[in-house]
């Protein structure tokens, strides 16, 4: 890799929005070097990013962020000065069947990078001076709203509901931890539900998406009434660009939609666009609503208040929910290979091989 004005480690990068984030910097700072850490999970997909895995300040490492001996030697042998940590297990429904896995990669995995980073960082000259620790987390370590007007602010309580949140929550708290203990320049932000191309298909949107197009059920919790924000995942991407150069370090940051939808009516609309993309009548899918028992512990509603972040940063979404769904589900009809591969599990066995013979 070329010498680079930065040396930003982005983990996670060939999940669903850590590819996004890896994308947008490679791409708008051709002068920083990015290395993308993941693990390969099944959620890590290095078909993501095809489009730049062959740009010179682009690099992939398969690791483990529970690795640490292995990222404290990336973190010398790469001088990192940046951390954006977006790596995680995220899907609420697999953490009530296996929590371990969960506090494994969530608290211990961010553990892990924060004592490499410290111990490479307070090792400098410099030590702490323009580096930066950014930690992405979630909107549910907040817990859940009633169904009014209030908002998760950053002043809000945690209170997490789920095995998941549990987890973020927890490492929410190790990363401001380390900089009330040890000084380290670290942001937290938390972000309502995202949405767009590269979503492992386990999530609602691109769940419901390919299940329409094969016709199979749509599998809708209770009776649909849970409320989330939803934001497209490319605004998410900018926030994160924007919070990493201009955030104070310290400080927290919501990221939301102002975007709030009822699962149910969500699904209406998913169905109405898909239809109609599929030269469908109106209504052609709708009798493949059906309703299941409600998930352990599903929380009413979640809604972010981003109000600080467009206030200090300017930070607002650029796309109106139509205009990012009617995006997203062209995308997923355009890229049925990209999907069918996923869902199939081929995805992992070919970009294994890719990755071993390069």
């Amino acid at each position: 890799m070329t010498k680079a004005k930065r040396n930003i480690v982005i983990t996670g990068g060939a999940g669903f929005i850590g590819s996004h984030v890896v994308r947008l910097f490679v791409t708008k700072y051709p002068e920083y070097n990015i290395i993308n850490l993941d693990k390969l999970t099944y959620a890590g997909n290095l078909a993501n990013l095809k489009d730049i895995e062959d740009k010179p300040n682009y690099k992939f490492v398969k690791m483990d962020i529970c690795d640490f001996e292995g990222v404290y030697k990336l973190m010398q042998e790469e001088q990192i000065d940046g951390v954006i940590h977006l790596a995680a297990e995220s899907h609420v429904d697999r953490s009530i069947k296996d929590p371990f896995t969960f506090a494994r990669t969530n608290v211990m995995g961010t553990l892990a990078l924060l004592q490499a980073a410290k111990l490479y960082w307070e090792s400098l000259p410099e030590r702490y001076e323009g580096k930066r620790f950014y930690h992405i987390s979630t909107d549910e370590v907040y817990g859940a709203l009633e169904f009014d007007d209030t908002l998760f602010t950053e002043q809000t309580p945690y209170s997490p509901h789920s095995p998941y949140s549990a987890s973020k929550a927890s490492s929410d708290h190790f990363v401001r931890a380390y900089h009330d203990t040890y000084g380290m320049p670290t942001i937290v932000t938390n972000c309502s539900n995202n949405y767009g191309p590269y979503q492992f298909p386990e999530k609602l949107i691109p769940l419901f998406i390919n299940n329409i197009r094969k016709g199979n059920p749509l599998p809708v919790y209770g009776k649909g009434e849970n409320v989330r924000d939803w934001l497209y995942v490319e605004d998410h991407a900018r926030a994160i660009d924007l919070i990493f150069h201009k955030g104070v370090a310290a400080e927290t940051y919501n990221i939301g939609g102002f975007n709030e939808w009822r699962n149910i009516d969500l699904i209406k609309v998913v169905i109405k666009t898909v239809d109609r993309l599929l030269g469908n009548s109106d209504g052609h899918s709708l009798g493949l609503i059906t309703y299941v028992t409600d998930r352990l512990g599903h929380d009413a509603r979640y809604a972010i208040d981003s109000s600080k972040l467009q206030r200090e940063l300017g930070w607002e979404p650029s796309l109106q929910f139509e205009e990012g769904i009617e995006r997203t589900v062209k995308w997923y009809l355009e890229n049925q290979e990209w999907l069918d591969g996923v869902t199939s599990g081929s995805y992992q066995k070919y970009y294994e091989e890719q990755y071993n013979n390069r």
